[in-house]
């Protein structure tokens, strides 16, 4: 019974790792999505804000920091599917992270 309970809970962990956001796909996101409208790198993006500023902005407040810093965005980008990502991806490389992302 203990395995079965294990495995259940295991199962259900890949699974839910796997419907989250991600900090890579967030990064891709930005590359397709954003980079042309912003006028700037995703490093430049992510860097404009620490880790608890980013926080702060939370997934909530993506879409209007992102039209703030680029102000010619499509609404199309501004998808709730791709705030979460985007999100994950500034935040992951936030000014004071000392990651690097490479777009």
């Amino acid at each position: 019974m203990k395995k079965i309970v294990l495995s259940l809970i295991i199962g259900l962990g890949l699974l839910a790792t796997s419907v989250n956001a991600d900090s890579t796909k967030g990064q891709k996101l930005y590359t397709k999505k954003l980079k042309k409208a912003c006028g700037f790198t995703g490093r430049v993006f992510a860097t404009k804000h620490t880790q608890d500023e980013w926080d702060l902005i939370g997934v909530d407040g993506m879409a209007k920091e992102i039209r703030t810093m680029c102000p010619k965005v499509k609404n199309k980008a501004l998808k709730l599917k791709y705030l979460k990502n985007y999100f994950d991806f500034v935040h992951d490389f936030a000014s004071d992270s000392g990651n690097i992302p490479s777009c």
